[in-house]
């Protein structure tokens, strides 16, 4: 049997995802076989396996983590929010329908035996399975047929490591209300807590930590200091969409992403991010594109309402300006709002229009139909020209998901380049070799400047920061009490 562990937060965003991608290194380290699990992930940052079935980002890169493939078994439930009261449902990769939330609420129960199957089949190859809780185990309005957090941790005996987050104030609260609002069986469960992001001199804890452990009855496992990492996060308080912490003195190329009020798949930028020279930030006001080098619109699980948002705030005119003198780059969504018109004469996208005009940067016409495309990706860049260049032939990887079928003169397409405008339905499609380096440098040429001459490997890259992540958390975490816990022997 597999032995488990589960990290569950006080709230959302507190680093559940980083700590358990950080604990399946550690046991990858350790010479153990180690697979992620979250029973019921809600995010638009998605991915699609070789299988061409979806799962939340989060989990591949915990896979990352772990050194092992991706898996739609590592996250069997996945909720991607098409409005404020609802979400389309996908269950093992696909989708099952679109429901409000309080129809969700009264099904989720008949999840419960595909849960326990994807858990199952992670079971028979792993020696350690790594669970990930969602938002809060006190949401005590939600706790009824909970499949995420005690729920979860009960149908397969999971001891749970409770994560508070001390940078956004009240930790020593979150936790302690957190073990408050717990059923005594669930308290029992919680063998651990853990202060996370922690900026400062660790002993000015030590008198709330002693307070903490009293009240409490369980022990403070670990403090992880704050700490700047270059890895996808999906979470949409994400400090990367605030711009927090990116501001880059030395940067010569400036990159504007649209953040679009429905924006999925983001990470697409990460490449750009990582890259010395070159400052990312995402941008919602016209005034925002001054100065920028080059603009790119992100993935949308709704295109045609931002579009409409596009339109209302002015984005629209802004950016067809910014294009007669500088690239723009659309992927996926952004690639169907850089075309004539985007209709969806079924409104599977639920925004309730039909019909509308896009930015006519491309001579394309996209119809949304109900009928998800998803598919790895594979190939070789087309000859292209002007500051694209550089991309001419260079092979890439990644994949396509999206209902929208697009086509120029009749002819169903996947990417267009001319000029300053490119688009591709290719999510991931710069996370290859140095892709983004040279786009970058031919950015800089432009501007009679030069960025460093060393090439860039983004996939090695990412994987140096998993090793940082998980020497940071393994010198701040009890590990053996962690092997303790889970009744393992410690390494």
């Amino acid at each position: 049997m597999s032995k488990v562990i589960m990290i569950q937060g006080t709230m959302s965003n507190v680093g559940k995802s980083l700590l358990v991608g950080a604990l399946c290194r550690i046991f990858k380290q350790d010479g153990l076989k180690v697979a992620p699990f979250k029973s019921q992930n809600m995010a638009l940052n998605s991915f699609v396996t070789k299988e061409g079935l979806e799962m939340g980002r989060a989990q591949v890169m915990q896979a990352e983590c772990a050194g092992v493939e991706p898996s739609v078994y590592m996250n069997p439930i996945l909720l991607k929010p098409t409005n404020d009261v609802g979400s389309q449902v996908i269950v093992n990769g696909e989708v099952l329908g679109n429901m409000t939330a309080r129809e969700y609420f009264a099904y989720k129960k008949n999840l419960i035996s595909d849960i326990k199957a994807a858990y199952n089949k992670l079971a028979q190859w792993a020696d350690v399975i790594v669970i990930e809780g969602a938002g809060s185990p006190a949401e005590i309005n939600l706790k009824a047929d909970d499949i995420v957090n005690m729920g979860m941790a009960k149908l397969v005996d999971a001891p749970v490591l409770l994560v508070g987050d001390i940078d956004r104030g009240g930790v020593f609260a979150q936790l302690l209300g957190t073990l408050e609002l717990l059923e005594e069986d669930e308290r029992d469960r919680v063998k651990g807590l853990i202060i996370n992001k922690f900026r400062g001199d660790k002993t000015l804890l030590d008198s709330g930590i002693d307070m903490l452990e009293d009240r409490g009855g369980v022990p403070v496992v670990g403090t992880i200091p704050y700490t700047r990492l270059m890895i996808d996060d999906e979470d949409s308080l994400s400090e990367r969409l605030d711009n927090k912490g990116l501001a880059k003195d030395d940067a010569v190329i400036e990159i504007a992403v649209i953040r679009l009020p429905k924006i999925s798949n983001f990470t697409d930028v990460a490449p750009f991010e990582n890259i010395d020279g070159i400052k990312v930030k995402f941008v919602s006001k016209p005034s925002e594109l001054d100065g920028a080098d080059m603009v790119i619109i992100p993935g949308s699980k709704n295109t045609i309402s931002d579009m409409v948002w596009l339109i209302e705030t002015g984005m629209s005119t802004a950016i067809k300006k910014f294009a007669n003198h500088g690239p723009v780059v659309g992927i996926c969504g952004g690639f169907q709002i850089l075309g004539n018109t985007i209709s969806d004469p079924d409104l599977v996208e639920g925004a309730g229009v039909g019909r509308i005009n896009g930015l006519g940067l491309i001579p394309m016409d996209t119809v949304i139909v109900d009928g998800k495309y998803r598919s790895q990706t594979k190939g070789h860049f087309r000859i292209m020209d002007g500051i694209f260049e550089s991309l001419s032939g260079e092979y890439f990887e990644g994949y396509e998901i999206h209902n929208g079928r697009s086509k120029i003169s009749e002819e169903f397409v996947s990417s267009y380049q001319n000029g300053n405008i490119f688009g591709t339905y290719v999510h991931g499609c710069f996370d290859n070799g140095d892709l983004a380096l040279k786009l970058a440098k031919s950015l800089a040429a432009k501007k009679g400047l030069s960025l460093s001459d060393e090439t860039m490997d983004y996939m090695a890259m990412k994987e140096k920061e998993y090793d940082k992540l998980a020497y940071i958390v393994r010198a701040n975490l009890d590990i053996n009490y962690i092997y303790e816990i889970m009744s393992l022997p410690p390494k």
